[in-house]
C-alpha cells in the first residue's frame, strides 16, 4: 500500500552511511572521455576503499547511484569512521599517482553524511532514495567546498571532504576516527538556487601552499584579549588549518571564495 506521509506509522529505515564523490571540471572533458572518467572514478574510489580495510563493504553496498560525473553509495554505519580517516588520505595518494600517469587530471569532492534510508543490497541502483541522500548530493554541491577545490593547487590537493554536523559530532569529535577535530574547517554550506543551509565541515588531506597565504616576514605583535561583542559573548574562534599564526587564512580564503567563485564546476 502507497504510504501517505503524515497519515499513520511506518518503520523507521536502517542508518547508513553516504559517501557521495564528484568530479570537478567534468563537464569541460571531451564528451569521447566520459565514460572511462566514470569507470576510473568508481576504479579509485574502490582501491581508496579497499586500503582502508572496507572491500567487503564496497563490492556488496546498500545502493550505488552512479550521476555521470560522480555516485553515491550506501554503506553500513559502522565503517563511517574508517570513511573519515583513512579513506580521504589514501584516495588523495591514489589520485596522486593516477594524475602523474593519466591525461584527465582529476580532483574530487567528497561527501559524507549518515541518515535512515532504505535499501536493496539485490537492486543497487533502484534504492536508498529520501532526504539523507539528498542532503548529501547538496552537500556535495554546495559552495563552501567548491570553493576550497577551486582555490586549491590542482596539481598538490586532489581532494576536498565535506562532512555533515552529525558526522562531525557523533565520529570526528566523538573520538572515534582517527584525525583530530581541528583537521576540520566549520563552514555553512550552501547551495545556489536551493532552500539548502547547513552547519557542516571541511577537511583537505593535503593543503596546498597558496590556500595557507603568506607568512609574513617578521612575527607579528600579539593579538589583544578578546573583548566581549554584543550581548555579553565573546567573539568565538574560528578553528581549522593553520601554519604559525595564519589565523584563520582558509576560512578567509574559503569564504572569499564561496563569494566569488561558489558556481564553478
Amino acid at each position: 500500500m502507497e504510504h501517505i506521509p503524515f497519515t499513520r506509522s511506518i518503520d523507521l529505515p536502517p542508518y547508513r552511511a553516504i559517501l557521495a564523490v564528484d568530479a570537478r571540471g567534468f563537464t569541460a572533458e571531451p564528451g569521447s572521455t566520459h565514460e572511462a572518467i566514470s569507470k576510473s572514478l568508481l576504479d579509485l574510489v574502490g582501491d581508496a576503499l579497499d586500503g582502508a580495510g572496507l572491500r567487503a563493504e564496497w563490492e556488496r553496498p546498500a545502493f550505488l547511484g552512479p550521476t555521470g560525473d560522480g555516485f553515491a553509495v550506501g554503506l553500513p554505519t559502522s565503517v563511517l569512521p574508517y570513511l573519515v580517516d583513512p579513506f580521504p588520505r589514501l584516495l588523495q595518494d591514489r589520485l596522486a599517482e593516477h594524475n602523474r600517469q593519466a591525461r584527465a587530471h582529476l580532483q574530487l569532492r567528497v561527501s559524507l553524511h549518515v541518515g535512515p534510508l532504505p535499501a536493496d543490497p539485490e537492486n543497487p541502483h533502484w534504492t536508498g532514495n529520501g532526504d539523507p541522500r539528498n542532503d548529501t548530493h547538496r552537500l556535495l554541491d554546495s559552495a563552501p567546498v567548491r570553493a576550497v577545490l577551486a582555490a586549491a593547487s590542482p596539481r598538490v590537493s586532489f581532494v576536498a571532504c565535506i562532512f555533515s554536523d552529525r558526522v562531525f559530532e557523533d565520529v570526528v569529535a566523538a573520538g572515534y576516527a582517527g584525525m583530530h577535530p581541528d583537521h576540520c574547517l566549520p563552514v555553512t554550506a550552501t547551495v545556489d538556487g536551493k532552500p539548502f543551509n547547513r552547519q557542516a565541515w571541511l577537511y583537505l588531506p593535503e593543503v596546498s601552499g597558496n590556500l595557507l597565504g603568506v607568512l609574513p616576514a617578521a612575527p607579528p605583535a600579539p593579538a589583544p584579549p578578546s573583548s566581549p561583542i554584543a550581548g555579553g559573548s565573546v567573539r568565538p574562534r574560528i578553528s581549522g588549518p593553520r601554519v604559525k599564526r595564519n589565523n584563520g587564512q582558509v576560512a578567509t580564503t574559503v569564504e572569499s571564495m564561496t563569494q566569488h567563485r561558489g558556481g564553478e564546476r
